[in-house]
C-alpha cells in the first residue's frame, strides 16, 4: 500500500483509519523546508494543516505523489497550479471548522463589544477598572458580512439571533438567495459605511489581499468594529493600526495574520484591539471532522476513485444524479480504448437523458480516466487527465446530441471510426453496454469482453460456446444482434475469466466466424 507522509497534528481517528486500510501513515512534525523535501521523497500522499508550505519543489521532489491532503479550508501554502501541473490531486476539508470559525467570529464579535479580554486581563493584574471597559450592545447594530460563503452564512444566522440587522457583500450571491437567508446585499462602500461591525469571510487571493485598508476605512462610521477570522492579509494590518490610533474605526477582533506564527505586530499594544493565536478551527470538534474527512479524501485518491473536495479536478462536484454514472463512464473510456486501438484525433463524448441537464464535465474526466488508464505507464488521475490528452494530441469534445428515445440516460464515446454507448439499467443501476459500432447490445461490461462477427446461420453461436467451455470459460452474460443489410451477426460476451489466447484463435478459424476480437479495461 501508499506510503502518507503527515507533517502536522491531524486527528488520531483520521490517521488511524489509513493505517486500518493498509497503509504506511509517516508522521514527521515540525519539518523545515529542506527537510521536507527530503522527506517527501518516496511518499504517495501528503497530508498537512495551514503551517506546511507546499511548493513546486517540494511536488517535484517526490514523483510518485498523488494527493495533497489539506485538513482544514484554506489553501494559500498550496501551489494549487504546480501540483495540477504535475498530476497531483489538491483535496481540502471544508466543511469540517465552517461551525467553529462561525462561533469564534461570534466569540471576537462579543469580545470586542464588551471588551471581555481587556476587563480580565486588568482583574487578574490587581486593577478594578469597572467604569473604563464600557461596552455596545449588539442589538439594533449593523453588521457587515464580507463573504456569504458556508462561514458568512453561519455567521449571519447567529448575528440575527442577536437582533441584528445584517448587510454583505459578495458579487456571487443572487438577490433572491441573500432575501432568502434575510440578508440584504450592498456594494462594499455601502457596507462599510452602514455597519457597526465588519466581518470578513474570504480566501485568500490576489484580488482579497489588502482589500480592507485606509483607504475603505476611512468610509466607516467612527463606532465600526472589524473581525477578522478568515484568511491574513486580507485586512491590512499597519493600515487597521493606524485608523485605531486615529479614532477612524474604534475596534478590531483578528484571529489571523498576514505572516503566521507571529508575536510582533502593530496592533497587539492597542487596546481596542483583541487577536487570538488562529484558534478559528481549534476545537476538538473541529480538528475531529477535519482528521475524519482529510483521511477519506486521501483514501478515496489513492485508490483512484472520485474524491468530492478535490480543488483542482476541472468539474463540478459530482452530485447524487452524476455520481452513479462516475465508474460506467469510466469502463466505458477503458472499452472504447481497446476498441479504437491507436489514438484518434478527436474523442467525442455525449451525454443525453436526465444527466445532461446537471454539470457533466466530471463523466468526460472519468471517460479520460479509464481511457488512459489502461495504457499510460503512470498513475491517470481526474486531475491530470486532461493533461495527458493534451499532450497525446487528443481533442476532447463534448457534443450534442439528440434525445435517446430508448433509454432515460445514455453515455456515448466516439472516435477513430468507432463507437460506445452505455447506461444504468434496473432497480440496481447495473451498468449495461448498449451499442457497439452501431450495433444494439444489452450486455454487462467485464474486464475482457469478446466481440464475435459471424455468418447469419444456425449453428455457429453452438460452437462459440461449446469453444469456450472445453477452455472452461464461462459466459456470464451474452446478446446477439444482426447487422442490417447483411447475412451477419455480432455476438458481446462477457465471460467469467479472460479467454486464453490459443481459444481466441480456435474461435478465429471455426466455420461461420468472421472475426474476434478483445475489448479489455
Amino acid at each position: 500500500m501508499a506510503r502518507i507522509l503527515v507533517t502536522e497534528e491531524i486527528a488520531e481517528g483520521g490517521l488511524d483509519r489509513l493505517r486500518q486500510a493498509g497503509h504506511d501513515v509517516d508522521v514527521q512534525l515540525g519539518l523545515g523546508p529542506d527537510q521536507l523535501v527530503e522527506a517527501i521523497s518516496g511518499a504517495s500522499a501528503l497530508i498537512i494543516r495551514s503551517a506546511t508550505s507546499v511548493t513546486d519543489e517540494v511536488l517535484a521532489a517526490s514523483p510518485e505523489l498523488m494527493v495533497v491532503g489539506r485538513a482544514g479550508i484554506g489553501l494559500d501554502n498550496v501551489d494549487v497550479s504546480a501540483a495540477t501541473s504535475r498530476g497531483v490531486m489538491v483535496v481540502n476539508a471544508p466543511q469540517s471548522n465552517i461551525v467553529s470559525a462561525a462561533e469564534h467570529t461570534m466569540a471576537l464579535l462579543l469580545a470586542t463589544a464588551r471588551n471581555v479580554p481587556q476587563a480580565h486581563a486588568a482583574l487578574v493584574d490587581g486593577r478594578w477598572e469597572r467604569g473604563k471597559w464600557e461596552g455596545v450592545e449588539l442589538v439594533d447594530k449593523t453588521l457587515g458580512v464580507v463573504g456569504l460563503g458556508r462561514i458568512g452564512k453561519l455567521v449571519a444566522d447567529r448575528a440575527r439571533a442577536f437582533g441584528m440587522r445584517i448587510v454583505a457583500y459578495d458579487p456571487f450571491v443572487s438577490e433572491d438567495r441573500a432575501r432568502q437567508m434575510g440578508v440584504e446585499l450592498v456594494e462594499l462602500d455601502q457596507l462599510v459605511s452602514e455597519s457597526d461591525f465588519l466581518t470578513v469571510h474570504l480566501p485568500k487571493t490576489p484580488e482579497t489581499v489588502g482589500l480592507v485598508d485606509r483607504d475603505l476605512l476611512l468610509k466607516a462610521k467612527p463606532s465600526l468594529r472589524v473581525i477578522n477570522v478568515a484568511r491574513g492579509g486580507i485586512v491590512d494590518e499597519a493600515d487597521l493600526a493606524e485608523c485605531l490610533r486615529d479614532g477612524v474605526i474604534a475596534g478590531a477582533g483578528l484571529d489571523v495574520f498576514s505572516t503566521e506564527p507571529t508575536t510582533e505586530s502593530p496592533l497587539f499594544d492597542i487596546d481596542s484591539v483583541v487577536v487570538t493565536p488562529h484558534l478559528g478551527a481549534s476545537t476538538r470538534e473541529a480538528q475531529d471532522k477535519a482528521g475524519d474527512t482529510i483521511a477519506s479524501m486521501v483514501e478515496l485518491a489513492l485508490a483512484g476513485d472520485f474524491v468530492p473536495f478535490a480543488v483542482n479536478v476541472s468539474a463540478a462536484e459530482a452530485n447524487e444524479t452524476i455520481r452513479p454514472f462516475l465508474p460506467l463512464a469510466e469502463r466505458l473510456g477503458s472499452l472504447f480504448q481497446s476498441l479504437v486501438g491507436a489514438n484518434p484525433d478527436v474523442l467525442e463524448i455525449c451525454i443525453e437523458g436526465e444527466i445532461a441537464g446537471y454539470d457533466t464535465r466530471i463523466l468526460d474526466l472519468a471517460v479520460l480516466k479509464g481511457y488512459f488508464g489502461s495504457i499510460s505507464e503512470d498513475p491517470v488521475t481526474y486531475v491530470n487527465a486532461p493533461q495527458i490528452a493534451k499532450d497525446r494530441g487528443l481533442d476532447v469534445r463534448d457534443v450534442n446530441c439528440a434525445t435517446s428515445a430508448d433509454y432515460v440516460n445514455l453515455i456515448t464515446i466516439t472516435g477513430g471510426g468507432h463507437r460506445i454507448s452505455g447506461t444504468l439499467s434496473g432497480p440496481r443501476t447495473e451498468q449495461r453496454v448498449v451499442n457497439i459500432d452501431g450495433v444494439p447490445f444489452d450486455v454487462p461490461p467485464v474486464d475482457n469482453m469478446i466481440v464475435v462477427t459471424n455468418d447469419d446461420r444456425p449453428g455457429v453461436i453452438g460452437t462459440v460456446g461449446t469453444l469456450l467451455g472445453s477452455a472452461e470459460v464461462n459466459i456470464a452474460d451474452m446478446d446477439v444482434s444482426r447487422v442490417a443489410d447483411d447475412d451477419s451477426a455480432v455476438m458481446l460476451i462477457a465471460p467469467t475469466k479472460p479467454v486464453p489466447a490459443t481459444v481466441l484463435d480456435e474461435l478465429r478459424r471455426a466455420p461461420g466466424i468472421v472475426s474476434v476480437s478483445v475489448l479489455s479495461t
